[in-house]
């Protein structure tokens, strides 16, 4: 399967309402949720794991660029988003500049049948690859559709 198939259109958002990255990381849940890709109860648990993640060790990673990624039981297969913050938002990145891109995965906690650890880690390898490419930011950061973001993240496999 092609990386960029591991992100749902309907997780992904063009233009977060979110002014914090508390609130960022609950719209990108809710998006989760109304993609039928996290039951109610599955949600909840993703957040506390994502903010006790963030407490841990802020995931912004740099470049306008924030990889929140969690371990979550009771799902089959990794799920990811990428969404945009017109505005940026503090997220006390390692460079302290406002992200702007956000990459969410969530994977399930152990391997399965829908779920291979080396292809998970080939999914995050890749996603930092995107991260460091600055056409890629800048491209993401202008996008105006869900189909934008989905023909750059085809086209930046392909490339």
């Amino acid at each position: 399967m092609a990386l960029w198939k591991q992100f749902k259109s309907k997780a992904c958002s063009v233009d977060l309402a979110a002014r914090t990255k508390e609130e960022a990381l609950e719209e990108v849940v809710a998006n989760f949720s109304a993609a039928q890709l996290l039951t109610k109860p599955q949600a909840a648990k993703a957040l506390a794991a994502l903010l006790e993640r963030e407490s841990v060790a802020s995931t912004g990673v740099g470049m306008g660029v924030a990889i929140p990624h969690i371990k979550l039981a009771g799902i089959e297969s990794a799920i990811a988003s990428l969404s945009v913050s017109r505005a940026g938002l503090e997220w006390k990145a390692i460079d302290a500049a406002p992200v702007q891109v956000i990459f969410t995965v969530v994977r399930p906690d152990q391997a399965g049948g829908k779920h291979d650890p080396a292809r998970h880690l080939e999914l995050m390898q890749w996603i930092s690859r995107l991260s460091r490419h600055a056409d890629f930011r800048s491209f993401a950061a202008q996008a105006s559709t869900k189909a934008q973001l989905f023909e750059l993240l085809a086209e930046m496999e392909s490339a």
